[in-house]
């Protein structure tokens, strides 16, 4: 790391936009986490990219003191594809939310995760369209009354995490909007990764869809509605630390401490070449279970503009560099003569 980059600190990565999201939103708090750990990431300003797609996350970049695409709905992991293909020595960070990056963009996202580019993508999940004015999103609960679903919606929400592991994504996390440090920890986590990162952020939309993971956020029910994930440790939570999660017959279920041994637990294994256990977590949905966060899955493969890469080199070395105009001019042509002139 160069004696500039060292010196680098969270004002360097503070843009001079004004700041336009609602007052309260989950938004600001993610903000500035990833002002905070850009400096500890050693990456020079002038390599780092963040694109959005629509959406109020879409604004990110605006706010970033590095370079920034504010691209089309949904289109972002195309744009980062590209861009990161084009010059791998980027650090591609997208930017999208519940809406973009799972409706409209949905089919963007799965060839993204399951190509394995090396990006970073940061899903702002707060169950509502924001930006449009509050219509029911792809992760909204079924019964949720909005501006498009006067009487409740119909639609089964879609879980990101499930999404991205069926996707076979090879880092997969959850982190939320108020739980700072922990954030702070998984976006550090994402940005080391090599291979497509994807992180799920609980984020609160204070307007729209107030208090939606409130079960998660609130001090007085967060302890026992969430379980913190840490590889190699057993799955343990509550206020008192007295409850885990167990196995039986292949279906987790809540189990107190006071009758269970700790050895009985299941353990989190988030290197497991199968994304079986990673999938089940997933599953695990308040009220019935508490609600992973951290890194539920974190397996090596190879990325994919390596591959391109190699591809290329091989091309060359056995055709030769090429010739753009020899290959425009050659093969088949034909000329088109009207009225007697070419």
């Amino acid at each position: 790391m160069s004696e500039a980059i060292q010196l680098l600190s969270r004002k360097d990565f503070v843009s001079d936009q004004v700041v336009r999201w609602c007052p309260g939103c989950g938004d600001y708090g993610i903000l500035a986490q990833m002002q905070k750990i850009m400096p500890e990431l050693g990456i020079p300003k002038e390599k780092i990219v963040f694109i959005s797609g629509i959406g109020c996350s879409s604004r990110f970049p605006y706010y970033m003191n590095t370079y920034g695409i504010h691209s089309i709905h949904g289109r972002a992991p195309t744009l980062a594809t590209g861009l990161k293909v084009a010059n791998p020595d980027l650090s591609v960070w997208v930017i999208t939310g519940d809406g973009d990056g799972l409706s409209i963009g949905g089919n963007h996202l799965l060839h993204a995760l399951r190509r394995n580019v090396d990006l970073n993508i940061i899903l702002f999940n707060n169950r509502i369209y924001g930006l449009t004015k509050g219509q029911y999103s792809p992760t909204s609960p079924v019964g949720l009354k909005t501006k498009s679903s006067p009487m409740g919606s119909l639609d089964h929400p879609l879980n990101p995490l499930s999404v991205a592991l069926a996707a076979e994504a090879t880092f997969v996390a959850r982190t939320v909007d108020t739980h700072i440090n922990h954030m702070g920890e998984v976006l550090k986590r994402a940005a080391a990764h090599k291979g497509t990162s994807f992180v799920e952020i609980y984020q609160n939309c204070v307007i729209f869809n107030d208090n939606t993971f409130g079960y998660a956020t609130d001090k007085n029910t967060k302890d026992d509605t969430i379980v913190e994930l840490e590889h190699g440790q057993p799955l343990i939570f509550g206020k008192h630390h007295d409850k885990g999660i167990r196995l039986r017959d292949l279906e987790p279920e809540v189990v107190n401490l006071d009758h269970v041994a700790l050895e009985d637990l299941l353990v989190h294994n988030e290197s497991s070449p199968s994304a079986n256990l990673a999938f089940m977590l997933s599953r695990m949905r308040y009220p019935d279970f508490p609600e992973p966060i951290g890194v539920l899955r974190s397996i090596e493969r190879p990325v994919y503009e390596e591959g391109v890469f190699n591809q290329v080199e091989t091309s060359i070395r056995k055709n030769g560099a090429g010739d753009l105009r020899a290959m425009y001019e050659g093969g088949d042509t034909w000329e088109v003569v009207t009225n007697g002139h070419h």
